[in-house]
Protein backbone atom coordinates (compact mmCIF):
# COMPACT_ATOMS: atom_id res chain seq x y z
CA UNK A 1 0.00 0.00 0.00
CA UNK A 2 1.41 3.34 -0.57
CA UNK A 3 -0.54 6.76 -0.07
CA UNK A 4 -3.03 5.34 2.13
CA UNK A 5 -4.43 3.40 -0.99
CA UNK A 6 -5.66 -0.27 -0.38
CA UNK A 7 -4.60 -2.66 -3.40
CA UNK A 8 -7.78 -4.56 -4.73
CA UNK A 9 -7.87 -8.13 -3.26
CA UNK A 10 -7.65 -10.31 -5.83
CA UNK A 11 -10.96 -11.92 -7.38
CA UNK A 12 -11.37 -15.87 -7.48
CA UNK A 13 -12.67 -17.10 -10.94
CA UNK A 14 -14.53 -20.21 -9.17
CA UNK A 15 -14.15 -22.48 -6.10
CA UNK A 16 -11.36 -21.84 -4.14
CA UNK A 17 -9.53 -25.28 -2.61
CA UNK A 18 -10.79 -25.71 0.59
CA UNK A 19 -13.88 -23.88 -0.09
CA UNK A 20 -17.35 -24.84 1.29
CA UNK A 21 -20.95 -24.58 1.22
CA UNK A 22 -22.37 -22.22 -2.00
CA UNK A 23 -18.42 -21.45 -2.34
CA UNK A 24 -17.80 -24.42 -3.61
CA UNK A 25 -19.94 -23.87 -6.30
CA UNK A 26 -19.41 -22.03 -9.66
CA UNK A 27 -20.27 -18.23 -10.05
CA UNK A 28 -23.26 -18.91 -12.30
CA UNK A 29 -24.81 -21.40 -9.68
CA UNK A 30 -24.22 -18.97 -7.14
CA UNK A 31 -25.81 -16.25 -8.92
CA UNK A 32 -28.78 -18.90 -10.07
CA UNK A 33 -29.00 -19.61 -6.23
CA UNK A 34 -29.10 -16.16 -4.73
CA UNK A 35 -31.35 -15.27 -7.56
CA UNK A 36 -33.56 -17.98 -6.64
CA UNK A 37 -33.80 -16.83 -3.36
CA UNK A 38 -37.53 -16.13 -2.06
CA UNK A 39 -38.53 -12.92 0.20
CA UNK A 40 -38.44 -14.77 3.06
CA UNK A 41 -35.53 -17.09 3.31
CA UNK A 42 -32.71 -17.97 6.28
CA UNK A 43 -30.07 -18.28 3.40
CA UNK A 44 -27.96 -14.99 5.06
CA UNK A 45 -25.13 -17.30 6.43
CA UNK A 46 -24.51 -18.69 2.57
CA UNK A 47 -24.91 -15.02 1.58
CA UNK A 48 -22.54 -13.50 4.24
CA UNK A 49 -19.87 -16.33 3.31
CA UNK A 50 -20.53 -14.79 -0.43
CA UNK A 51 -19.69 -11.44 0.48
CA UNK A 52 -16.96 -11.62 2.19
CA UNK A 53 -15.21 -14.11 -0.84
CA UNK A 54 -13.04 -12.95 -3.04
CA UNK A 55 -15.47 -13.75 -5.41
CA UNK A 56 -16.34 -11.09 -8.49
CA UNK A 57 -17.91 -8.08 -7.19
CA UNK A 58 -21.07 -8.50 -9.15
CA UNK A 59 -21.72 -11.48 -7.60
CA UNK A 60 -20.92 -10.33 -3.94
CA UNK A 61 -23.17 -7.85 -4.55
CA UNK A 62 -25.93 -9.46 -5.52
CA UNK A 63 -25.63 -11.68 -2.10
CA UNK A 64 -25.59 -8.57 -0.25
CA UNK A 65 -28.58 -7.34 -1.77
CA UNK A 66 -30.82 -10.75 -0.64
CA UNK A 67 -29.40 -10.79 3.40
CA UNK A 68 -32.35 -10.14 5.19
CA UNK A 69 -30.69 -8.36 8.20
CA UNK A 70 -28.92 -5.24 7.07
CA UNK A 71 -27.17 -5.12 10.66
CA UNK A 72 -24.95 -7.63 9.06
CA UNK A 73 -23.21 -5.89 6.31
CA UNK A 74 -22.40 -2.62 8.47
CA UNK A 75 -19.35 -4.87 9.06
CA UNK A 76 -18.78 -4.26 5.19
CA UNK A 77 -19.35 -0.32 5.58
CA UNK A 78 -15.52 0.24 3.93
CA UNK A 79 -16.14 -2.33 0.80
CA UNK A 80 -17.28 0.29 -1.96
CA UNK A 81 -19.96 -2.51 -3.32
CA UNK A 82 -21.61 -3.38 -0.65
CA UNK A 83 -21.39 -0.52 1.76
CA UNK A 84 -23.54 1.23 -1.33
CA UNK A 85 -26.19 -2.18 -0.54
CA UNK A 86 -25.85 -1.55 2.56
CA UNK A 87 -26.98 2.47 2.85
CA UNK A 88 -29.85 1.62 0.32
CA UNK A 89 -31.08 -1.02 3.01
CA UNK A 90 -31.36 1.72 5.99
CA UNK A 91 -34.63 2.36 5.97
CA UNK A 92 -35.91 3.14 9.86
CA UNK A 93 -35.96 6.03 11.63
CA UNK A 94 -32.94 4.44 13.63
CA UNK A 95 -30.49 4.40 10.92
CA UNK A 96 -30.35 8.23 9.93
CA UNK A 97 -27.46 8.77 12.73
CA UNK A 98 -25.78 5.53 10.78
CA UNK A 99 -26.30 7.09 7.40
CA UNK A 100 -25.11 9.93 8.41
CA UNK A 101 -21.89 8.44 9.78
CA UNK A 102 -21.38 6.76 6.48
CA UNK A 103 -21.57 10.13 4.43
CA UNK A 104 -19.36 11.48 7.08
CA UNK A 105 -16.66 8.58 7.37
CA UNK A 106 -16.35 6.26 3.63
CA UNK A 107 -13.67 7.06 1.75
CA UNK A 108 -15.66 5.78 -1.46
CA UNK A 109 -17.96 8.41 -3.36
CA UNK A 110 -20.58 5.72 -4.56
CA UNK A 111 -20.80 4.76 -0.23
CA UNK A 112 -21.14 8.28 0.30
CA UNK A 113 -23.76 8.91 -2.78
CA UNK A 114 -25.78 6.07 -1.80
CA UNK A 115 -26.18 7.32 1.72
CA UNK A 116 -26.75 10.70 0.81
CA UNK A 117 -29.46 9.65 -1.27
CA UNK A 118 -30.94 7.16 1.30
CA UNK A 119 -30.97 9.92 4.17
CA UNK A 120 -33.05 12.18 1.69
CA UNK A 121 -35.72 9.55 1.14
CA UNK A 122 -35.47 7.99 4.83
CA UNK A 123 -35.81 12.27 6.28
CA UNK A 124 -38.84 12.82 3.42
CA UNK A 125 -40.60 9.34 4.48
CA UNK A 126 -40.23 10.65 8.50
CA UNK A 127 -41.66 14.44 8.11
CA UNK A 128 -38.00 15.76 8.61
CA UNK A 129 -36.07 18.69 6.48
CA UNK A 130 -33.85 16.32 4.31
Amino acid sequence: MSGGRHLRQPTADGPLPGDAGWLALPDDEIVFRIESLGTHHDHDEDLLAVVRSHRHFFIRQEAAKRIRDAERLKAFAGDRHIGQILARQMRRDEDVEYLEQLLRDSRHLEVRNAAQAQLRLLKEALGRKP
